[in-house]
C-alpha cells in the first residue's frame, strides 16, 4: 500500500511530519509513503525506511496547469493507493480536487481554523490545549482506516551528549526573544558550557559570529552545516535552546531535549515539538493577549511586546 503525501509549507512545519511518519510505518509495516515536499527538506526524512522523499520546485508548476503536470507526474510515477494532503492550502485543494477526478480517496489534515482563531483573540480570557499538530497530521492516517498511537516520547539517537545548541532567530519578531536578552544569557551560560550557535542567513551568520568573537567558549556553526550535519550536531547535544522554531523541531527528531521560548504564540496552538516537555517551556503566563498569533507574524496589539520583553533570562537558566 502506498500512501502519496504531500506539505509545501515552511521548514519546521514539514520537520513535524517526520517523527508521526516513523511511528506510523513501525505500526503499519505494509505501507510506503511518498512525501512531497520542497528540494532541500530531503535530509529530514533520510533515515526513514519506506519513505520515498519527492523533491520538487514549485516554480517548476505554477497554476492550474503546473498543478495538473504535477498531479499526472506523481501519478504516472508512484502508482499510489491514498492521497494524503497535511497542508490544506489553495494549491493543495486543487491538487485534491484532480485526484478526486481521477478516482482516488483524499483525505486532508483538519488544521482547527477556528479554533485557532478563536484562541488567538486577545479578548478571549478562557484559553485551552488544542490537539497537537503531529496528532492533526496522524489523524489523516486514521481516516484511512489505520491504526496510529503516537507516542509523544523523544527517541535519542547519540548516546554520548554535550554543550548546549543555541538558536537565537526566528522568522518572525513575534517569536524572537530580543537579541540583547539572547546575547546575555548565552554569557551567563557559556560561563559553564560550552555554547554552539545555530542560524541561517547572512545577517544571522555575521551576528553569531561576532558574539562567537565577544563570548569565551562559544562556537557559531552558522552557515557551515548542511540540513544533515546540523541534525547530527543537534543530536550530540545536551539540550537546545530555541524559539518557537524549527530548531525545536529538529532537535525533536534526533532526540535532544529542547528548552523552547514562547512570546506572542503559545504551545496552546499544538506547534511544541514532538516529545517536548511543557516543563521545558518558557513563556510570560499571565498576559491575557496571549497567544495573539498562531504563527507569530501579527505586530503586537499592546505595542510593547510584553510576551517578550518580560522574560527574565534567569527563566531560561533554570531550566537547564
Amino acid at each position: 500500500m502506498r500512501i502519496l503525501a504531500y506539505r509545501f509549507s515552511a521548514f519546521g512545519d514539514v520537520a513535524m511530519t517526520m517523527p508521526v511518519f516513523r511511528e506510523f510505518l513501525e505500526q503499519n509495516p505494509n505501507v510506503e509513503i511518498i512525501m512531497v515536499t520542497r528540494n532541500n527538506f530531503e535530509d529530514l526524512f533520510a533515515d526513514l525506511p519506506r519513505v520515498i522523499f519527492k523533491g520538487i520546485d514549485l516554480d517548476d508548476y505554477k497554476g492550474f496547469l503546473g498543478l495538473r503536470k504535477l498531479a499526472k507526474e506523481l501519478l504516472d510515477e508512484f502508482y499510489p493507493t491514498y492521497i494524503a494532503d497535511l497542508h490544506d492550502v489553495i494549491r493543495t485543494k486543487i491538487l485534491d480536487k484532480i485526484y478526486v477526478r481521477k478516482g482516488y480517496r483524499v483525505f486532508k489534515i483538519n488544521k482547527g481554523k477556528e479554533e485557532k482563531e478563536e484562541l488567538t483573540d486577545v479578548w478571549n480570557l478562557e484559553k485551552v490545549q488544542l490537539k497537537k499538530t503531529v496528532e492533526r497530521y496522524a489523524d489523516v492516517f486514521r481516516e484511512m482506516g489505520f491504526k496510529v498511537d503516537l507516542s509523544h516520547k523523544l527517541r535519542p539517537i547519540c548516546n554520548e551528549k554535550s554543550g548546549i545548541g543555541f538558536a537565537p532567530f526566528a522568522q518572525h519578531k513575534g517569536k524572537m526573544l530580543p537579541l540583547e536578552k539572547s546575547f546575555e544569557l548565552v554569557k551567563i551560560l557559556a560561563k559553564k558550557h560550552t555554547i554552539y550557535f545555530f542560524g541561517g542567513g547572512k545577517n544571522e551568520t555575521e551576528t553569531l559570529e561576532n558574539w562567537e568573537k565577544q563570548i569565551p567558549n562559544t562556537k557559531s556553526l552558522a552557515g557551515k552545516l548542511n540540513l544533515s550535519e546540523e541534525l547530527n550536531r543537534i543530536a550530540q547535544l545536551e539540550v537546545m535552546i530555541s524559539m518557537d522554531s524549527a530548531n525545536m523541531h529538529l532537535a525533536s527528531i534526533v532526540g535532544t531535549r529542547c528548552v523552547s521560548i514562547w512570546g506572542s504564540t503559545h504551545p496552546y496552538a499544538g506547534f511544541l515539538g514532538f516529545g517536548q516537555s511543557e516543563n521545558d517551556v518558557v513563556q510570560i503566563n499571565d498576559l491575557t493577549c496571549r497567544p495573539c498569533s498562531v504563527f507569530g507574524d501579527k505586530e503586537c496589539y499592546r505595542g510593547d511586546w510584553a510576551c517578550l520583553e518580560e522574560i527574565n533570562v534567569q527563566q531560561i537558566i533554570d531550566k537547564i
